[in-house]
């Protein structure tokens, strides 16, 4: 039955309306005066400007928040995925690889929450340890509000580009909380059920190709992954070669697509290259690994 649902989801997506079925709504990922790590006296704010080329470019995130785009009631398969836009840690392309991706994923029957995760890097310490805690919290708040938000607490993922892609692989690697708990979400656990990471970032070793980084290491906790990459981008594919065999190893269900062009930073824009096709690819993964009937 669930896979006539799945079916029937994947033939309305290209009739649906790229408008929401409701309207998004946004969440403060922490309550006030208790964000992780920001510095005393510090302005809570966000800060963004438009460029040409990505669209909505943020460029400074000290009050880290979520929003949720909901598809369609007919069309809801339960399942939420987390997005981490990139940007190097310095911006985040939030339209390019945030608003512009949670539509696709409502086409297709799945909650987006894109994720204003705190840029630019910090200047002492790992430059993703503040993004690391607004993401655990994100999927936190994610299953805290499941009931609300018509979500399965036990199909809720995570999906980053570039630097996101390398958030979204240290999340799904996390063997501890990165911050002490402010309320009863951080009761719940923050590890993703399944991991989407598109031209990630930082994942391996620069002298070792398959060598993942120790954050990045996955193991038996690791979940499901469906990765892409091309064999031109100025990020080398190594990385994404490097976290396919190390879930290969342990027998966890991975996917890895590396396309021989098409560079880096294309999100789900058209272009003439075959790795713009990618999304499809993604949504026969979902399909298979996620939105399978129990």
């Amino acid at each position: 039955m669930m896979y006539l649902r799945l079916f029937s989801v994947l033939a309305l997506a290209a009739f649906v309306s790229p408008a929401w079925a409701a309207e998004p709504v946004a969440l403060d990922l922490w309550p006030e005066g208790k964000v992780p790590g920001l510095a005393a006296g510090e302005k809570e704010e966000i800060v963004d400007e438009m460029d040409d080329r990505i669209g909505n470019r943020v460029t400074k995130v000290t009050k880290p928040k979520i929003t949720v785009y909901k598809p369609d009631a007919d069309i809801d398969t339960g399942a939420a995925v987390v997005i981490c836009p990139g940007g190097g840690y310095h911006i985040l392309a939030y339209d390019l690889e945030g608003v512009e991706v949670a539509q696709w994923l409502n086409k297709i029957g799945v909650t987006g929450i894109v994720l204003h995760y705190r840029v630019p890097r910090a200047k002492e310490g790992k430059v993703y340890t503040n993004p690391l805690s607004d993401a655990q919290r994100a999927i936190r708040q994610a299953r805290a509000h499941a009931q609300e938000w018509k979500i399965d607490p036990e199909k809720i993922g995570i999906l980053g580009f570039s630097a996101g892609g390398n958030l979204a692989a240290v999340t799904s690697n996390a063997e501890d909380s990165a911050y002490s708990p402010v309320d009863d979400a951080d009761q719940l656990s923050a590890r993703p059920d399944f991991t989407l990471l598109i031209y990630p970032a930082y994942l391996n070793n620069q002298d070792a190709d398959t060598e993942l980084t120790p954050e990045t290491a996955v193991d038996e906790n690791t979940p499901p992954a469906f990765l892409v990459h091309t064999s031109d981008d100025r990020i080398s594919s190594t990385g994404s070669v490097a976290y396919y065999l190390g879930l290969k190893r342990l027998d966890i269900p991975a996917e890895l697509h590396i396309f021989p062009t098409g560079g880096h930073g294309y999100g789900l824009r058209p272009t003439k290259k075959p790795v713009t096709h990618w999304p499809d690819l993604a949504t026969g993964w979902l399909q298979t690994e996620v939105l399978k009937a129990d």
